[in-house]
């Protein structure tokens, strides 16, 4: 029943709302009912001070004893209420006054034994006391009943009165405000429930929605997405985010399958040609005096297979966070000038015109040297491949306040604009932005440059004119000192 974030949500804050309304409920009626009750008692104090006052100043006056007596019964009707008075004067004896219609209602009390109650008033020196049972040995009726002295001159106790009210329409009345507060309560728990309904429904229906979209994921449907309200809260950020992270599953499922398609591409071709040279080879259709040039052909194709899947372990480690970057201070361009001398044979067999501007000093920077060897390597050598015979190639190296910058421009065909964006892209194929021939490939040198450069938090930027060449910019940061310091890694 609970297993659902609906179910819970919903149930708790129903619970609450009951809670609260059980709490608002029981605390307003009992200060609805003390309220109440305390009014008419203080309604029956006022009522005995009245009678103390006519009964002393006139009812033990034997010519105003009538008039007393008529202002008694007006009392006793106006409260459907009964009074006694037992005087102190055996002369004055017990009188009772009671509304005529209401005689039968009070039968039953009417003969009510008061003496105790007396006793005390006169001999005990009782006060004023109000209570609700005086006279349930003998009435089913609810009656609020009081009893006080009548004091004359200040100190003379000469009348006890017992008076009995009905509280019937009191009890009708507080029954009447529980069935109240019982029905207004049903009703805001049925708006609570449609309300909270409505709300918890609104809260977790993208949460569903993803729940079941994740699972169409992994049956590698990525084109769906969670609906976005327009909302500003936590679920509705979650929703946008969850599209984002579709949109990028989407991207990276699109590029997954283009890559395996790239690179099955890649390995079937060359695999291919060389299963045929070696079988041509094998049942002698090469000759033998031939069979050296194409072994050089065979190897060739081997070397290139080696490198592709070299490049695809370093990229997916380097994603991975497996390779640690040991970073210590060295001079970049004395690395440059390393890293330029390995493609000599290359450079020279296309006459590519080299320029070198790194200046007499060094320039100190804080990088792995390993790594950024791969960079320089990678985008030289592509500065290089896409470069045609005769052209030109330029490696610059200048400080700029607390980095290095760092350029490596040909004289290729360029890069039109809209390929510019997706050269670091991994499984992006280099011959959609180049020619074709020799310089094509599957994009993932530059693919490795980008995560290099990335993990040392730098930069790299590309510049390209179409006829013009194409020139890559990355930054480094600058030592601060000049000599070189313990290595230490950075993830």
């Amino acid at each position: 029943m609970f297993k659902t974030l609906f179910s819970r949500m919903l149930t708790t804050y129903l619970a609450v709302t009951l809670g609260l309304l059980l709490l608002f409920g029981v605390t307003a009626g009992s200060v609805f009912r003390n309220q109440y009750i305390t009014e008419k008692q203080q309604e029956l104090y006022r009522e005995s001070c009245d009678v103390a006052i006519i009964i002393t100043d006139k009812y033990m006056d034997e010519q105003k004893r009538l008039a007393a007596q008529t202002e008694m019964l007006i009392i006793a009707r106006r409260y459907d209420a009964m009074m006694t008075v037992q005087f102190l004067d055996e002369e004055l004896g017990k009188c009772v006054f009671i509304d005529e219609q209401s005689a039968d209602k009070w039968a039953a009390c009417a003969d009510m034994d008061i003496t105790e109650i007396c006793s005390r008033i006169f001999y005990q020196g009782e006060g004023t006391r109000i209570s609700d049972d005086l006279v349930q040995n003998y009435t089913d009726m609810p009656v609020m009943s009081l009893t006080c002295p009548i004091i004359k001159d200040g100190n003379q106790t000469v009348a006890a009165l017992v008076m009995h009210i009905d509280t019937s329409d009191m009890r009708s009345s507080l029954k009447q405000m529980w069935m109240d507060l019982l029905l207004y309560s049903i009703i805001a728990v049925a708006l609570a429930m449609m309300a909270v309904s409505y709300i918890t429904g609104k809260m977790t229906k993208p949460i569903t929605d993803m729940n079941q979209i994740v699972r169409r994921y992994s049956k590698g449907e990525f084109d769906l997405r969670v609906e976005d309200d327009g909302g500003d809260d936590e679920v509705s950020q979650l929703g946008k985010s969850f599209n984002t992270m579709a949109d990028g599953l989407n991207t990276l499922e699109e590029a997954r399958r283009s890559f395996v398609a790239n690179v099955s591409h890649e390995l079937r071709s060359p695999l291919t040609s060389m299963r045929g040279f070696l079988e041509a080879m094998q049942d002698g259709t090469i000759p033998v005096e031939e069979q050296g040039k194409y072994l050089d052909i065979v190897i060739n194709e081997n070397r290139r297979m080696t490198a592709m899947v070299n490049d695809l372990l370093d990229l997916a480690r380097i994603e991975s966070g497996q390779v640690l970057l040991k970073t210590e201070a060295f001079d970049i361009n004395e690395l440059m000038m390393r890293t330029l001398l390995t493609f000599e044979a290359r450079v020279d067999a296309k006459k590519l015109e080299v320029e070198l501007d790194i200046g007499d000093k060094k320039l100190m920077v804080d990088a792995d040297p390993s790594q950024i060897a791969q960079v320089l390597r990678n985008l030289i050598d592509n500065a290089i491949k896409f470069t045609p015979d005769g052209g030109s190639l330029r490696l610059s190296a200048k400080a700029d306040k607390k980095q290095a910058v760092i350029s490596v421009r040909d004289s290729g065909k360029g890069v039109d604009k809209e390929s510019i964006p997706h050269l670091f892209e991994r499984f992006y194929k280099a011959e959609k932005a180049h020619t074709p021939g020799e310089s094509a490939g599957t994009g993932l040198g530059l693919a490795i440059v980008k995560r290099i450069i990335d993990q040392h938090d730098q930069e790299i930027t590309v510049q390209s004119q179409p006829g013009k060449g194409t020139c890559f910019t990355f930054t480094l940061k600058r030592a601060a000192d000049t000599h070189k310091v313990p290595a230490k890694l950075k993830k």
